[in-house]
């Protein structure tokens, strides 16, 4: 007999590894496109420096962290809003943590996590579909800006997006973090990561209920039918009774 109530958890099967080698594939794709495009950010965007810049990623006396490359002018795409402009960035995506001073011990564990964790997961049948797409985006990301920070020290960042003008409630001269692809990956993997939570805890609400009503005594589930019609011999009787 069934307990009342009583929910039971839908085993998970794993994956095959047919899953993991497209899905590596399509991370090796994405990771080629972002480091090809930071390859043409360092031509094209940048030069090299005419002083010596000092060590890679630490402030100077003056607590300035200056650029161990030459900056040329911008490629604009839309005057005012958007251009390509070299930066080099010290942090993680979108400059975040740029100043804090144990930061190398933070984003290496951390790219290294993605890169083993999000795979192991998906092998073990873990997450909905959005979760298998999001993780090619976000170990593509992950391993665009490792290379960054092993090769050069710092990440190539070169899109930036701004208001010179000032633009409904953005003021004049308002300016987001400059990134790069690599960060598109990520902030991509991320909200598919997000949007998978969502749609596997109702996935989960669902399964829960069904499981409940499956799980109803034989009296709670008479109490929930609908009361059942009168006989077709009962009907006749009660018409002839009207007739006479």
């Amino acid at each position: 007999m069934r307990q009342v109530g009583s929910v039971h958890a839908t085993a998970r099967s794993p994956r095959s590894y047919k899953v993991l080698l497209v899905c590596l594939a399509a991370a090796a794709l994405l990771t080629a496109m972002d480091l090809g495009s930071k390859v043409w950010a360092l031509d094209a965007l940048s030069a090299e420096s005419f002083v010596p810049a000092g060590e890679v990623c630490v402030a100077d006396e003056d607590g300035y962290i200056r650029n161990q490359r030459r900056r040329r002018a911008p490629v604009v795409l839309i005057d005012g809003v958007l251009e390509f402009s070299y930066a080099e960035n010290c942090g993680a995506a979108f400059g975040f943590l740029r100043d804090f001073a144990l930061r190398r011990y933070i984003f290496f564990p951390a790219a290294l996590f993605a890169v083993l964790l999000l795979p192991w997961m998906l092998l073990r049948g873990q997450g909905g579909r959005l979760f298998v797409w999001s993780v090619p985006f976000i170990v593509a990301g992950a391993l665009g800006n490792l290379h960054d920070r092993v090769v050069h020290g710092f990440v190539v960042d070169f899109i930036r997006f701004y208001v010179r003008d000032g633009w409904w409630f953005l003021q004049p001269g308002w300016e987001y973090p400059t990134f790069n692809v690599a960060d598109i990956h990520i902030t991509v993997g991320v909200v598919l990561i997000l949007l998978d939570g969502f749609a596997e805890g109702r996935r989960e609400r669902a399964q829960q209920l069904a499981a409940e009503a499956a799980s109803a005594s034989p009296a709670e589930a008479a109490d929930a039918a609908p009361e059942a019609p009168e006989s077709a011999d009962q009907d006749a009787q009660d018409e002839g009774e009207l007739v006479i």
